[in-house]
């Protein structure tokens, strides 16, 4: 049983990584972003499109411990 695991999981892995690959080779063309004044040079939507994804990546979870730090406090129960 742990063995069908393992190969779902590759074959899930695989079947991601094919995607990725699809997504990038069909968004090769060129934009230019421009965002507070502030614009960038010409470049793939793919890349731009995965570095939103990974910058999204690291500042959710940071978000989430600050406000769970922040908040930090214990809950009252009405009784």
């Amino acid at each position: 049983m742990r063995r069908l695991g393992r190969v779902a999981f590759m074959v899930s892995l695989l079947l991601l990584l094919l995607l990725i690959l699809a997504f990038v080779l069909e968004n090769q063309q060129n934009v230019s972003l421009l965002f507070l004044g502030w614009s960038m040079p010409e470049l793939p939507v793919s890349l731009l499109v995965v570095a939103a994804l990974l910058v999204g990546m690291l500042v959710g979870p940071c978000v989430g411990w600050l406000c769970r730090r922040l908040l930090r406090r214990p809950l009252r129960h009405p009784a």
